[in-house]
Formats: structure tokens, sequence, C-alpha cells
């Protein structure tokens, strides 16, 4: 008996048999109706919120369990099928785009909060669970979930796992990878794995930081233990404007070099500013060239200090506007505007492509300076909004696809702005990841050394990168991806 036949033996054949060896074996193991194959999910899951194409889906499963995601592992192995793991399909970099026609895992369905477990600071939570909905939960019991995304109205966990997701209030709270104490994952063989743990110093190399910021290519997480963050006591939210980008970059730098480490420093320029503010009325002033939203935390007692420096620092730097939030609505609208900058460039353009580079604190105005200078060269609209706390970077490309050509300017002037970014001392990405995006520039910022290693830990998890190939590492430093997008049949699924 082949494995094959040993395999349909053990899952048995409850579903009527479609002509599709592996769709009748996913449906077998999981459920008819959560095994999709239509053109319109298989389309639908074809691309994730960048603005790269060329995705084709193969089979789209809906797991509930762990055991079904390991059933799907398995299924992969005996049809040599590959994998990709998918959640909210909010990435920007490309890395949930399936490519050869892959098995697609959406873990949209595994929503549930396992457990609070207050004892030890954790919650075990599955990777369908939407961010803001975690910390809505533990609200009520004084605790949030740190890592707060600009889309964490619809981001999981799982993918904030996966590309080790940051946020607005994560200068001084860490990206996901602090927030995260123990994953269980299937291993593309099918094996559930527990990296991490809840020990404070827990033995060996640490894996499970390996595995946070690893975009799909070790394996699939299916319990995640996030550490919970007590609510601060007291905030303070200050609202500045500039005459200049400029200005209000150097007020970033002078705040961290003060010693003034705040919860959040967020920049945006006039452009994107008006749009926000027609869009929500949170009271931006829309006549300033840059707006600094700057928030503090803590006992009542010390962070009154922090905001009148952070104030003082602002006008030194030719601040034409400082403002306090009143009151917790003040605060909540002004950064309703900041969460949902994004979705305000509607009204300009119907398509936009955002950026994720990190340069020095020290080089920030520069280079902005030089991104609107790339702007201007490609005839394109750019508006920045950024962490600027941690130098991280993301120009909004504005535009209309429909525009004949206007594609390749697209691209051609983000290729610009990373190349300008690594030249300013920076790297590629501070929290959308690598995907299929940046790929090409990883040449760039590490050797063919550091290329062969992070290829042998990756083979180490993924002897054959059956798990989301072609993403991260570029093909000539990993040669199993070819090999594997190779096998994939066509036909169908092509």
């Amino acid at each position: 008996m082949s494995l094959l036949d040993r395999f349909r033996d053990r899952v048995g054949s409850s579903a009527a048999t479609t002509g599709d060896p592996l769709v009748d074996d996913l449906r077998a193991a999981l459920s008819p109706e959560r095994v999709k194959t239509d053109g319109a999910q298989r389309s639908l899951l074809g691309k994730d919120a960048s603005v790269f194409d060329g995705g084709s889906a193969g089979p789209i499963c809906y797991p509930v369990s762990t055991a079904e995601v390991v059933e799907i592992m398995r299924i992969a192995q005996v049809h040599e099928r590959a994998v990709v793991p998918r959640g909210a399909g909010t990435g920007l970099a490309g890395g949930a785009i399936p490519l050869g026609a892959p098995i697609v895992v959406a873990v949209t369905k595994m929503t549930s909060i396992l457990e609070i477990d207050e004892a030890n600071g954790v919650a075990w939570v599955e990777p369908g669970v939407i961010n803001l909905d975690l910390t809505r939960q533990l609200t009520p019991l004084g605790y949030h979930f740190a890592p707060d995304p600009s889309s964490q109205q619809v981001c999981t966990i799982g993918g904030n796992v996966a590309n080790n997701s940051g946020g607005p209030h994560c200068l001084a709270y860490g990206v996901t990878n602090s927030h995260v104490a123990a994953i269980e994952v299937v291993s593309p063989a099918g094996e559930v794995i527990m990296l991490g743990g809840l020990d404070p110093e827990p033995d060996g190399y640490d894996l499970r930081g390996v595995f946070v910021g690893s975009e799909g290519t070790l394996g699939i997480a299916t319990k995640v233990a996030v550490r919970l963050t007590k609510n601060r006591p007291a905030v303070r939210t200050l609202l500045m404007s500039f005459a200049s980008v400029r200005d209000a970059a150097n007020t970033v730098s002078d705040v961290i070099a003060a010693g003034i480490v705040p919860a959040a420093m967020e920049v945006m320029d006039q452009r994107i500013t008006e749009a926000v503010e027609n869009y929500v009325g949170a009271g931006y002033p829309t006549d300033a060239a840059a707006v600094l939203l700057a928030e503090v935390d803590g006992p009542d007692e010390g962070i009154d200090i922090d905001a009148d420096r952070i104030a003082e620092i602002g006008r030194g730097n030719h601040a034409t506007m400082v403002r306090v939030a009143a009151d917790d609505t003040e605060r909540a609208l002004l950064w309703k505007g900041r969460k949902t900058a994004f979705g305000a460039v509607a009204q300009i353009a119907p398509d936009y492509y955002l950026h994720d580079t990190v340069v020095p604190r020290s080089a920030l105005a520069d280079v902005l300076d030089e991104i609107y200078a790339i702007a201007d060269r490609h005839d394109l609209l750019i508006m920045n909004v950024f962490h600027a706390g941690d130098g991280n970077l993301h120009p909004l490309i504005v535009f209309d696809g429909r525009d004949e050509g206007v594609l390749d300017r697209v691209h051609a002037a983000g290729g610009e702005i990373i190349e300008a970014s690594l030249a300013a001392g920076g790297v590629l990405s501070g929290e959308h990841g690598i995907g299929v995006e940046k790929q090409k520039y990883m040449d760039r910022l590490f050797s063919d050394a550091d290329l062969e290693h992070q290829n042998r830990l990756r083979r180490a998890f993924d002897p054959v990168c059956r798990a989301n190939p072609g993403k991260v590492l570029p093909m000539g430093h990993s040669c199993a991806d070819i090999q594997q997008l190779r096998s994939v049949p066509t036909g169908v699924w092509g």
C-alpha cells in the first residue's frame, strides 16, 4: 500500500469525491464546506493588501483546531504541495500571496481567547483573534495587548506574530516579539511543537524569537501566549504643528536625545493631515507642514514633567502650536485620525502603496527630503506618516491604478525609497516584513554568508521549503524554493 493509500485509509472518505485527490483528502480531513475551490474564493485569497499581483491559490482550507492544521500539513506532505498560512490578509509586503497554487490555510475561524492567565501574565489565544478584540476583552481586567498596528481593527494575532508587527505605541513597549511568551506551532512535517514557554528564562535556544517575524516560512502558529500589559494609570497626549517636516523630525530626535522615551511619537505631513481632517474631523491643523502626535504615560506625578519637557523641545524647534488633549474623548479622536490615515486617502485616489523602511532618527529629515524628490522625479503624489520615534518611515504613494504606466512609476519610486533608506544606514522593514516586496533587496542588507545561514535555519524547520515558498530569502539563496515552485502542478490550479 502506498503512502497516499495509507493516509486515505486513516482519514477515511466521508466526503463525495471531486476527481481531485488533494481536495478529496482535505475535505475528508476537515469538512466539505470548509475546503473551498471556487474561482471567487481563490481569486480573493490570491491577494493581500499590497500592490503585488501574481498570486495563484490552490484549495483554501479553514481549519478550526490544531488537529485539523496537522492533517492539512500531512496531506500537503503526501501530495508534495506547498502551504501558505493566511490571517486577515492585511499584509502590505505580499507575504500572504500564494505562489504556485499552494494549499492556503486561512486561520480566520480559529478565533478563541482560550485562557486569560493573570497569574502568569499571559493570555492564550488562537491565531485568528483580531488584535483590537483581544484588547477589548482584556481592558475590563486592567490589561491590554501593547502592539497596536494601524490595522488593529482587522489584523490577527497570527499575522502580528508572522510579521513581528509594531504600531504607534511600540516606541516604549516594543514590537510583537516583546509580547509573545510561547507559540504552539504545527511544523511543515505535521508535528506539533511548543516554542518558548512561561518560565522567565526558558532553556535552550530562543526558537520562539526565531519564529516571530518568520512570515509563515517555518510553520503555522495555532496557539499564542501573549503577554498582558497593564493599563496605564495616566496619559498625556500632545499635538504640535510645525512650519516644516524637518522641524518636526528634529523635535523627535531631540526628545529622545533628552532621555525621554514617550509611549508614542507620530508625524504626519500636511497632505495626509488634510486628508485625515476631512475624513475624521479630529481637530488637526490643516495649514501646518507637519504635525507631531506625542504621548507619555505612567504615574500622574511624573508624566506632566515629561509632557512639559516635550512641549519645550517642540517650541525650541519652532513649533507653531502646542496642544495637550483635554480629556480621553479628545485623545481618542486624535488617535482615531492617526489610525485611519490610510483609509482617508480614498478621498484623493483609489489606490495606494504604503512603504516601510527604518532609518536612524538623525537621518529622518534628510531621507524625507529625498522621498519628496523621488516623488517629483516620478510625477507621483507621496504623503508621509510614520512612527517617528523609532525612525520607521511609511511613505504613502497615492495613485490611480487605471492610469497607463502608473504602476511602473510607483514600483520604480518604491525601489528608490528603499535605496535611499539603505544608503542612510537604514534597514528594509520595521513591521511589514519582507514578503515578495523587498526580497530582491535582501542581498543589499545581508552578505552571502548571512543569507546562507538564514536559509540553513529555515531548512532546519522545513527541509523542502514547503511553508510559504518563494518569500523573504532571494531565490539564489534558497534553491529549494525554486524546486518546490516548479513541482506544483498547473492545470485547474494554474
